[in-house]
């Protein structure tokens, strides 16, 4: 067993400031150090030990990923391997945790929910003030905190939209390159992520913007002030939601797995639209994600579109909804939330 430090305690953080020889020589044989983008100094002394030893093997843990990366590139470049352990998805779940599918949306996927049993409400506004007050105020980018929370509420509003960054400023109500840089802030802390337009060789027009979603829909829930899984079943955004979780999971999936997701979305200016197109060894996916339990030939109308542009490299379409029953059309397949995400 290798020995633990964790650098988020005053005494340990202290002791390593102080002494930092004295602090790394109980770990002679190598260790875990957690949160160690508190103890930046200590970088520079792990280079020199692992120069010296090239069979020493750490484990360093951070939740602030925009700082730790900054220390790993600048220190460890050349030594490290990265793994981003993203919030839970459902195949990391029980089944009886995800057997309700709002529910599970509306909890989302963090450890604590589940291991500690913590109320999503209590557990997401404790996690909001700590990201905000501990994570964020140590960036010089962020000047007012309530209006960079009141900023992510805002992003929550429009999951899965295409992004409109002048929009967004003004409401926001700061400068364009502003929403800019908090942006690039919550991809860095892995909060959201985005998904740029598709544009093959279509000789066709298309949208330009980005689509951003959130990691977790439990923290998106939060933002949209969703009191609970029966608001949500009622909510205006529960359509949005639902995509928002089905590409957070094919998304989470594939970084489990150690492969580079690479997904985008399709839309002309006919408003012809896929919301998910999955590029994987040559080949283009495309799905179709709607929130309906019931499904109808309407629902598929982007998917039959994008049959006759794509081609032969788009040979699979699947249209995923929140009903149970699956079945193979001509033009494409319709699974349930579920197995999409076992399958796909």
């Amino acid at each position: 067993t290798l020995p633990y430090a964790s650098l988020e305690e005053p005494d340990v953080r202290l002791l390593a400031e102080e002494d930092p020889r004295r602090f790394l020589s109980r770990f002679s044989k190598g260790g875990i150090l957690d949160e160690v983008q508190r103890a930046p100094w200590l970088f520079s002394y792990l280079q020199g030990l692992v120069d010296s030893d090239a069979s020493l093997r750490f484990l360093l843990s951070g939740s602030q990923n925009f700082l730790m990366m900054k220390q790993v590139s600048q220190s460890l470049a050349g030594r490290v391997g990265v793994l981003t352990l993203l919030p839970l998805s459902s195949l990391e779940l029980s089944a009886e945790q995800v057997e309700n599918l709002t529910t599970f949306m509306w909890r989302g996927g963090y450890p604590a929910i589940y291991e500690r049993q913590i109320p999503p409400d209590i557990f997401f506004a404790n996690y909001l003030q700590t990201y905000v007050e501990r994570d964020v105020r140590t960036l010089k980018e962020i000047g007012n905190l309530t209006q960079f929370v009141r900023f992510m509420r805002l992003c929550a509003g429009r999951v899965g939209q295409p992004l409109n960054m002048s929009s967004l400023a003004t409401q926001a109500g700061v400068a364009v390159n502003t929403v800019k840089t908090w942006l690039s802030v919550l991809e860095a802390s892995y909060i959201l992520f985005f998904l740029s337009p598709y544009h093959g060789n279509f000789k066709k027009r298309i949208i330009k913007s980005p689509k951003l979603y959130f990691f977790d829909t439990g923290l998106l829930c939060h933002l949209l002030g969703i009191a609970g899984p029966e608001p949500l079943d009622m909510h205006p955004y529960f359509g949005n939601i639902f995509e928002n979780m089905i590409i957070a999971e094919l998304y989470k999936k594939r970084a489990n797995a150690g492969r580079r997701p690479v997904f985008w979305f399709w839309r002309d200016q006919h408003q012809h639209e896929v919301d998910l197109i999955i590029e994987e060894e040559g080949q283009l996916m495309a799905i179709e994600i709607k929130g309906s339990q019931t499904y109808n030939a309407r629902l598929a109308s982007g998917l039959k579109r994008w049959k006759k542009l794509a081609g032969e490299r788009g040979a699979r379409r699947v249209l995923v909804y929140s009903g149970s029953g699956e079945m193979k059309f001509e033009d494409f397949e319709l699974l349930p939330w579920a197995r999409a995400v076992e399958e796909i």
